[in-house]
């Protein structure tokens, strides 16, 4: 596993866990990877200090990686399956909704939905909360 330090063309910066560092090139050519707080899939590698290991030995299990991973994506795919039991989906309509939410034109519930990388920056520039939701589980006979 490699962990990059991204940014976006918004300059957000955040970080992401790959396999290798091909992974990581093989998914930004082909538009996977995006920023988690506009959607922007405009995103870069930028300058991190490398991870030096110590002198000392580690008794660590060596499928560790793969443990955290398992984990996270297990934590992932319950975010997701809350909020699609839990909140009203509203499509493409989640900006338009979101703000009349926020702007107390429509009653207050929790929603979902899809919005552009535009809306996303739009909503949060007005003070109104959002955030991406964890992607789809992956078919697991078709990951890499």
């Amino acid at each position: 596993m490699i962990r990059y330090a991204l940014a976006c063309d918004h300059s957000h910066p955040f970080e992401a866990w790959f396999s290798s560092s091909s992974d990581y090139d093989d998914q930004a050519a082909r538009g996977l990877v995006e920023c988690p707080f506009c959607g922007s899939r405009a995103v870069a590698k930028q300058i991190m200090a490398p991870a030096v290991a110590g002198t000392k030995r580690r008794g660590a299990d060596p499928d560790t990686a793969a443990k955290v991973q398992t984990m996270m994506m297990q934590a992932a795919r319950e975010v997701r399956s809350h909020v699609e039991q839990n909140f009203d989906y509203v499509g493409d309509a989640f900006a338009r909704e979101a703000r009349d939410i926020h702007e107390g034109r429509s009653e207050k519930r929790e929603i979902y939905g899809e919005a552009t990388p535009a809306e996303v920056r739009a909503l949060k520039e007005d003070g109104i909360p959002c955030a991406a939701l964890p992607p789809a589980p992956i078919d697991p006979t078709k990951a890499n």
